[in-house]
């Protein structure tokens, strides 16, 4: 399964979201939460968990296999 989670703007009482050109489905399902504004994530986390995205999007195959990333992390411990 593919998520996607995006904080946008609503403007008079309507959103627009843009989907990445390879995400491929007929159907979606939309939750939509007021956003909370309780979690105080810090401005480096933001940036690199968009940097990551931004090389995902550009290249999907370069993403690491959750079973290996799982054995490289126990590698470290």
């Amino acid at each position: 399964m593919e998520a996607i989670r995006q904080i946008v703007k609503v403007k008079n009482h309507k959103i627009s979201i843009t989907l990445p050109d390879d995400f491929n489905a007929d159907e979606v399902e939309v939750i939509i939460l007021p956003k909370s504004n309780n979690v105080d994530i810090p401005q480096w986390q933001m940036d690199q968990v968009r940097e990551r995205t931004e090389k995902y999007l550009k290249n999907p195959s370069s993403a690491q296999d959750i079973d290996d990333f799982i054995k490289d992390i126990d590698g470290e411990l």
